[in-house]
């Protein structure tokens, strides 16, 4: 069980920082030694055809580090066009491969594209998660520009989407940045788990939702 502890207020705004696209010992290893010189936690959705001896190791430094595995599908296809037993197989894949990894299965799943329907809501029993991002996947995309747009989506409750595939060096640099001025800004970090949590809101499947930012119900 992952026992890695970080200190935390509740009632300070909070952000979940999560990663797609990964595992890779590259970026996603970049990225691991950015969050553990600010002290803070994210969610990777992994794709399960990246996965191999090395990039295991990755995910396992991760959940080590006190960072959630989540699931982005095993080939990250257009899962609007399968069928239900594969949509099943493509979840069931990198849920079992991170289970044998940290010995927790996934508890989410952000869908490739952010593309839904209702056969995937129908198959996939878990929370469906989107997330406000940058256009990060875009290389022509500037650092500069990647900044901007996180820090002014900014708020409590907010769900970040950001790349860690292969080569994406300019997220890599916009985070020593996005970090630091969010913390300034009262902003701390925590799991997709962790801000559900926080907001008092318990979740076991999706009830055809995709969450973008959570907020409390009461």
């Amino acid at each position: 069980m992952n026992t890695t502890e970080y200190e935390s207020n509740p009632y300070d705004p909070i952000i979940a920082l999560t990663f797609d696209d990964g595992p890779n010992t590259t970026t996603t290893n970049q990225i691991l030694d950015i969050l553990k010189r600010y002290r803070i936690r994210a969610s990777f959705f992994i794709v399960g055809d990246n996965i191999n001896g090395e990039s295991a190791l990755i995910v396992k430094k991760a959940y080590d580090m006190g960072c959630e595995i989540n699931n982005h599908s095993k080939t990250h296809s257009l899962m609007t066009e399968m069928t239900a037993e594969e949509i099943r197989a493509e979840i069931r894949f990198v849920s079992d491969m991170t289970e044998k990894i940290t010995g927790e299965p996934t508890r989410f799943f952000r869908p490739p594209y952010i593309a839904v329907n209702d056969i995937m809501f129908q198959n996939i029993d878990l929370p469906f998660i989107g997330g406000y991002g940058c256009n990060d996947w875009d290389d022509s995309v500037s650092v500069q520009t990647r900044i901007e747009a996180i820090e002014r989506q900014a708020c409590d409750g907010m769900i970040i989407l950001l790349h860690d595939s292969e080569g994406n060096s300019k997220t890599v640099e916009a985070l020593d940045t996005i970090i630091p001025d969010l913390k300034d800004r009262g902003f701390q970090f925590v799991t997709v788990s962790e801000l559900f949590k926080a907001k008092g809101i318990n979740v076991s499947k999706s009830g055809a939702v995709l969450y973008e930012r959570v907020q409390r119900t009461e």
